[in-house]
């Protein structure tokens, strides 16, 4: 088997894209056992358009059973949470999880916005105990 990004990761949605003005919206779930792969870490990558006003504040959280959710501990964090702000128009922000939970997932608390600003974010699982990577 040929190594290749396509045999070793799996990417899944982690907070749709849409236009938010105040307030927090927790992302989507992503299990890193997704079709019994097992994977070791992953990678948030949130991506911008235009940001109108306002501020948005990025934090992870982790699960062991999808129900309890804590902020992640920085010793399992790779990169900085960013803070996403005016200047940050079609930006991408990477961001890693190397904790141990099977569940992750980010938070998205935007203030100080009247209009807002449009972002999403996918999540890419790598280091998974089977390969290639079932997708």
């Amino acid at each position: 088997m040929r190594r290749s990004a396509y045999n070793e990761c799996v990417a899944r949605p982690a907070l749709a894209v849409a236009t938010r003005t105040n307030g927090a919206v927790n992302g989507l779930t992503v299990d890193r056992h997704y079709n019994s792969n097992a994977f070791r870490s992953a990678m948030f990558v949130i991506h911008t358009g235009t940001m109108t006003d306002g501020s948005v504040v990025v934090t992870m959280e982790d699960s062991p059973d999808n129900t309890n959710w804590t902020a992640v501990d920085s010793a399992f964090v790779q990169g900085s949470l960013p803070t996403i702000a005016l200047a940050n128009d079609d930006r991408v922000f990477e961001v890693g999880y190397t904790g141990t939970q099977r569940y992750v997932r980010i938070v998205a608390t935007t203030s100080g916005a009247t209009t807002g600003g449009a972002f999403g974010a996918t999540c890419v699982l790598t280091g998974s105990r089977r390969r290639p990577a079932t997708h």
